[in-house]
């Protein structure tokens, strides 16, 4: 019986490794979503390795002094070395995995768009149960905005003041649509409650709070139309809040920023 349980634990062991093993993940469309895979992939590999070690470890142990024969099992006290040699080396991997990972977070929440003269600059704003994304018009500026003028039933999703020369030539959109191999700052703003920008093709997820303004940027690599969701637990219609992100080919894209595409 004994030996039946230690052969069930190291076989659920094996059969957990290799699932884990498989990628499940949409295909990648950045550089920021290639690190994020490399960061899970050296994470999953990493505990991997201790999680079947500890697993192999602990068969032996059980099977080694297991009681036999009507004989108890022996005790033994602990080793103070090996425990605080254990907690050393689980705090050197949870340091060095979260050093990793911040470096790349960095790159993606502040390093790049800032510094590129070409950056698109798309606002990001979330309303239940919608997703509204605003261009700025050949003069690089946003129009100011004012809460008493949100009003979508004429047309005004966004509170855009019309007296603001800035913003009569911003543009409105259902989708987010960008170019291929371009940097691209998205400022996010919620109008209600937190919603959460999710693009799976990206790896990027991040919150849109109200009353405040939150950055971030990508590249996106390879053409072609995504899903846009919110993450974030919004409201009743939560599950029908969606957009699409298309990426475009920089002549198309030229296109569709001059009126001549939607």
């Amino acid at each position: 019986m004994a030996l039946a349980l230690l052969l069930l634990l190291w076989v659920m062991t094996l059969a957990t490794a290799f699932l884990f093993a498989q990628s499940w993940l949409p295909s990648a469309i950045s550089s920021g979503a290639l690190r994020a895979d490399s960061h899970l992939q050296l994470s999953l590999a990493i505990l991997g390795v201790v999680f079947v070690l500890a697993q192999v470890l602990l068969g032996w142990v059980v099977w080694r002094h297991r009681e036999r024969d009507g004989t108890a099992s022996d005790t033994r006290s602990g080793s103070m070395a090996l425990e605080w040699g254990s907690v050393g080396l689980a705090a050197v991997l949870f340091l060095g995995m979260n050093l990793y990972a911040a470096k790349s977070w960095a790159k993606h929440s502040f390093v790049g768009a800032s510094r590129a003269a070409d950056v698109i600059r798309v606002e990001v704003t979330g309303q239940q149960f919608r997703w509204y994304f605003r261009y700025p018009g050949p003069d690089g500026h946003f129009g100011a905005t004012k809460p008493e003028l949100i009003d979508a039933s004429v047309g005004n999703p966004l509170g855009i003041d019309p007296d603001d020369a800035a913003g009569t030539d911003d543009r409105v959109s259902a989708a987010l649509v960008v170019p291929a191999g371009r940097e691209v700052e998205v400022v996010l703003r919620a109008q209600d409650v937190i919603h959460s920008f999710f693009v799976p093709e990206l790896r990027m997820k991040q919150d849109a709070l109200p009353g405040m303004e939150t950055r971030i940027h990508f590249r996106a690599d390879k053409a072609g139309e995504y899903e846009i969701v919110c993450a974030e637990l919004c409201g009743q219609g939560h599950h029908q809040m969606n957009a699409r992100l298309k990426v475009l080919p920089e002549g198309e894209f030229a296109r569709w920023q001059a009126g001549g595409a939607q």
